[in-house]
């Protein structure tokens, strides 16, 4: 029988990473190109409000934490006794594998697009060059990771209760 605690427990750490994602991206840094006449440049003025770095590298946490606590929970399919043939445990090896590919998706954006966001370059191009190049973390990056949070969270469940049916 798969465990009430275990199950509440990661669906409550997937919302809040699903959450915190959702937020990095509507909070991410923008810039604009100024220009100061005074001295003849210009020059990139970013958001002085970072904290989507923070709510990226929160979700990154949770859901890092969320995956320990399943594949803690499961003895990650592969230790412990076998577990019975039938449809749960065909069931539970595919889930087992969609997690895992969705879980390392959803890492690796919140975690680039949190070291991405946190990157401010201090470019200054005279008046008559060129604008500087005020780069930022692309629209949509942390809204990817929230997205593959989601899809984490449904697998991860089933997977769980897949993985406790077979084993039952």
């Amino acid at each position: 029988m798969a465990s009430k605690i275990v199950i509440i427990l990661v669906l409550i750490l997937d919302i809040v990473a699903f959450g915190l994602a959702i937020n990095a991206e509507r909070r991410r840094t923008t810039a604009q190109v100024i220009s100061d006449r005074d001295v003849n440049y210009k020059y990139c003025r970013y958001d002085s409000d970072n904290v989507a770095t923070g709510y990226g590298l929160g979700a990154f946490f949770c859901l890092l934490f969320s995956q320990i606590i399943i594949m803690a929970a499961s003895r990650c399919l592969c230790c412990g006794k076998g577990l019975k043939p039938g449809g749960s445990r065909a069931c539970a090896v595919t889930l087992f594998i969609f997690c895992w590919l969705t879980f390392i998706v959803a890492e690796v954006c919140l975690l680039a697009a949190s070291a991405r966001n946190a990157y401010h370059t201090k470019y200054r191009a005279f008046i008559g060059e060129n604008p500087p190049s005020c780069e930022t973390l692309r629209k949509g990056v942390f809204a990817a990771g929230a997205a593959f949070t989601f899809f984490t969270a449904i697998f991860s469940e089933f997977y769980y209760i897949s993985y406790s049916k077979s084993r039952g």
